[in-house]
């Protein structure tokens, strides 16, 4: 086959093939069954000029009108917000108004004043937490800080580690479960207790059953009874810490600091009902033992200690479960000392007269 042949018998020029081939770029040209040598050649030297080859085929794009739609969408919207405003200028207030504060960073010591006060403002279903500090807080196990972990007595770096997850997995089961919180028995927070520290094991079997102010569920645990209320949502706030050291006979003590913000409306109540806060903020201290020098079972504690603060959860006679006090309810903490239940900047239970002590909330 002579050069420039193609391989039905017909023959094209150079400037031919050229000229073809520039169709091709175009779309305006049927391409061949099969290049010859010399179109090959051809198409090198085109693919070779500036502005020219792969990429050069689409550098370049017929101007095409364009519809400017953006503008009608814009105005439109515009115009839409313009009549929500005239309709409801109040609902658009609420709606800044009531936007989630930017997250805190998580708490990794204690903080050195109370939190900044917040616009005062009604909570509703959709945003139980607006106008308090906790708006801004962590939701349940992710508020509770766990520090990095490092042997301590007889614990390696990875048992440490285990025992201070397994320490807020309790906060999680006595705090923070919503099975726990309806007001059923918090089975799995039990199982991490050291079942041989008789004088724990004694409180549990009488707090549920006849609980006083000694012997109140609610000291460990946070219940609420639903046939009185119920958690709005089912997020609860929540903002606090662990932190670790040596304790007694080479043990690992862990110590929880964490404060618990619980919405709830009456169990009964409509859309549009009273929402209430209350508040609690747990001190425990919890003792990993070494069970060559205490008896103990494995992945449990003992409880060395635990104190606890609560504000709009019931004043009256123990119960065992939260008795937040709506409006219509008598108040029975009126003559209570005032306290921030969001300040953790003191201590659990500092200013009160006495553990028992009904605290009146100066926000909630």
């Amino acid at each position: 086959m002579g050069a420039g042949t193609e391989p039905n018998g017909s023959s094209r020029s150079d400037d031919e093939w050229e000229q073809f081939l520039r169709e091709s770029v175009a779309g305006t040209a049927d391409a061949p069954k099969e290049p010859s040598a010399r179109a090959r050649d051809v198409a090198k030297r085109l693919r070779a000029e500036p502005g020219r080859g792969p990429e050069g085929w689409r550098s370049y794009t017929p101007a095409r009108p364009k519809r400017r739609t953006g503008w009608y969408v814009v105005g439109l919207l515009a115009s839409l917000v313009l009549l929500v405003v005239a309709l409801a200028p109040g609902r658009i207030v609420d709606l800044f108004a009531g936007a989630d504060s930017p997250p805190l960073a998580a708490e990794t010591a204690r903080p050195t004043q109370a939190p900044s006060a917040e616009a005062t403002q009604r909570p509703t279903v959709e945003e139980p937490f607006r106008g308090s500090p906790a708006a801004s807080w962590a939701s349940g196990a992710a508020g509770i800080t766990v520090p990095k972990a490092g042997a301590v007595g007889w614990m390696s770096a990875a048992e440490v580690e285990r025992a201070l997850a397994h320490s807020r997995d309790f906060l999680v089961a006595s705090s923070l479960d919503q099975a726990v919180l309806r007001g059923e028995h918090p089975e799995k927070a039990i199982t991490l207790i050291n079942p041989h520290q008789q004088d724990v094991q004694d409180f549990l079997k009488t707090a549920f059953r006849t609980p006083s102010e000694k012997s109140d569920p609610l000291l460990l645990f946070s219940r609420s009874q639903p046939s009185r209320t119920r958690l709005v949502g089912d997020v609860v706030k929540t903002r606090g810490r662990l932190t670790y050291r040596e304790g007694e006979h080479g043990a690992l003590q862990v110590t929880a600091d964490v404060t618990f913000v619980y919405p709830v409306t009456r169990a009964n109540a409509g859309g549009d009902s009273e929402i209430v806060r209350t508040i609690v903020r747990r001190e425990l201290v919890l003792s990993w033992d070494d069970p060559d020098k205490v008896i103990t079972e494995p992945g449990t504690f003992s409880i060395v200690s635990n104190k606890y603060d609560m504000t709009n959860g019931g004043c009256g006679a123990p119960t065992g479960y939260f008795v937040p006090p709506f409006d219509t309810d008598p108040r029975a903490d009126e003559a209570g000392t005032e306290v921030d239940p969001y300040d953790r900047s003191a201590r659990v239970g500092e200013g009160l007269s006495s553990e028992h002590e009904c605290a009146r909330a100066t926000r909630s």
